[in-house]
């Protein structure tokens, strides 16, 4: 089983704050012989609905000496993942989870958004400090 993200509990907590049930730490997944480990899967009973929402996430911290090298290797993780949650058919929308300050500098750029829209990466933007969820992009 790979290593947690240093924020990864940060995130946990954030999600548990913000009204979701954690329900794999890690969530598992495996594709013919390809096995992944998304950090969280997590679940959110809706009142007005009979079904929860579920999502996956897959916490970064981003303390690489190279964001662009983090970012690189981030992205491919989050595309795999992905590929890998519909090609099981997966109820659950992956996100990946950033910290602010990664966000408010770095994932301003115009480089970095185009990149993000172009692959519709998922953003939870996360306070590590206050371990509280800041922002969802979609």
């Amino acid at each position: 089983m790979p290593a947690k993200d240093i924020y990864h509990d940060n995130v946990k907590n954030a999600l548990i704050k913000d009204g979701w049930t954690i329900t794999h730490d890690p969530l598992f997944i495996q594709f013919d012989d390809v096995e992944m480990y998304i950090d969280l899967g997590a679940e959110k009973i809706i009142a007005a609905e009979k079904e929860g929402q579920k999502i996956a996430v897959e916490v970064k911290s981003f303390v690489s000496a190279s964001l662009m090298s983090a970012f690189h290797f981030a992205l491919g993780q989050f595309i795999d993942y992905r590929h890998g949650l519909e090609g099981l058919k997966f109820a659950h929308t992956l996100y990946m989870a950033v910290p602010i300050d990664v966000y408010e500098t770095f994932f301003m750029r115009r480089f970095i958004q185009s990149v993000i829209k172009s692959c519709s990466v998922k953003l939870i933007v996360y306070d590590f400090d206050k371990e509280e969820i800041v922002k969802w992009q979609t």
